[in-house]
C-alpha cells in the first residue's frame, strides 16, 4: 500500500509495535513534545481543565500533556487502531480517555467541546483537508483557549531542508525498514515534510482558519528549524 494523506492511519497499523522504538532513538523527540505542551502555558497544573490530544499515536504526546497538566481531564484521539492499542496498553490515570477516530470525524465519535487546550502532534501535515480540520478544532476550543500544533516544517530554510533529507535518507528510512519490515511509511514521512507548509505559510493558514495570537517557535538540537510549535488561540 502506498502511503497517502487519506490512508495514513491505516499505514501506521503495520508499524505500530515498532513505533516507540523508532521515535525513542530520535534525540529530543520526547523532550520536544514536552516543550510544546509547556508552551501551551496551561494554568495550575491543569486543575479544572479539559484537554484534547488529537493524533495521540502511541501516547507520547499524551504523556507530555500529562506531565504539564497532571490534574486535567485528557481526551486522546487517534485514527489508527493499532497505534491506539499500543497507547492504551500503557499505564494511565483515570483522567485520561482514549478514543478511536480520524481527525475528520470527531463529532461522529462523540468528541465534543469545549476544550481548554488542544495538542496536535505531527497531525496537520497528514490531513487531506487541513483547513477544515483546523476550523473544526477551533470550534472545539473554549474562547481564548490554545491550540498547539507540534509539526515538521522545513520549506522556509534551505539548511533545514538539506538536513532533513540527509537524515531521512541515511537514518529514518533504513531504520523504519529494519524495525517494521516496510519503508513506505517512512518514505512518505520524508516526502510529506518536504511538501508541507513553510512556517510562515502555516501561521497564515492558522489565521485563515480563525485563530488569533498566532506564533511559532522551533526546538533545539538537530531538529532546529525542522520541528516547530505553532500556537494559536480561539477568539474571545
Amino acid at each position: 500500500m502506498s502511503t497517502r494523506p487519506d490512508n495514513v492511519p491505516e499505514a501506521f497499523e503495520a508499524g505500530a509495535k515498532a513505533y516507540d522504538g523508532l521515535v525513542g532513538a530520535n534525540p529530543g523527540y520526547h523532550n520536544h513534545l514536552l516543550l510544546s505542551a509547556q508552551r501551551m502555558q496551561l494554568r495550575d497544573t491543569g486543575r479544572g481543565l479539559r484537554l484534547l490530544d488529537i493524533g495521540c499515536g502511541t501516547g507520547a504526546s499524551t504523556a507530555a500533556l500529562l506531565r504539564v497538566a497532571p490534574n486535567a481531564e485528557i481526551v486522546a484521539v487517534d485514527g489508527s487502531a493499532g497505534m491506539l492499542a499500543c497507547a492504551k496498553a500503557k499505564k494511565w490515570p483515570g483522567s485520561v480517555t482514549f478514543i478511536h477516530s480520524r481527525a475528520e470525524a470527531l463529532a461522529d465519535a462523540g468528541v465534543n467541546g469545549p476544550f481548554d487546550g488542544i495538542l496536535a502532534a505531527y497531525l496537520i501535515r497528514n490531513l487531506s483537508d487541513p483547513d477544515t480540520v483546523l476550523q473544526s478544532m477551533r470550534s472545539l476550543l473554549a474562547p481564548g483557549a490554545v491550540l498547539a500544533a507540534h509539526e515538521y516544517s522545513v520549506r522556509d530554510s534551505r539548511m533545514a531542508t538539506a538536513i532533513w533529507n540527509v537524515v531521512s535518507s541515511a537514518i529514518i528510512i533504513p531504520a523504519g525498514r529494519l524495525r517494521s519490515g516496510d519503508a513506505d511509511l517512512y518514505r512518505y514521512l520524508r516526502r510529506s515534510v518536504n511538501d508541507f507548509d513553510g512556517a510562515s505559510q502555516f501561521r497564515n493558514r492558522l489565521q485563515r482558519s480563525g485563530f488569533v495570537d498566532v506564533r511559532s517557535m522551533t526546538v533545539t538540537g538537530w531538529q532546529r528549524n525542522i520541528v516547530h510549535t505553532f500556537l494559536g488561540r480561539a477568539p474571545q
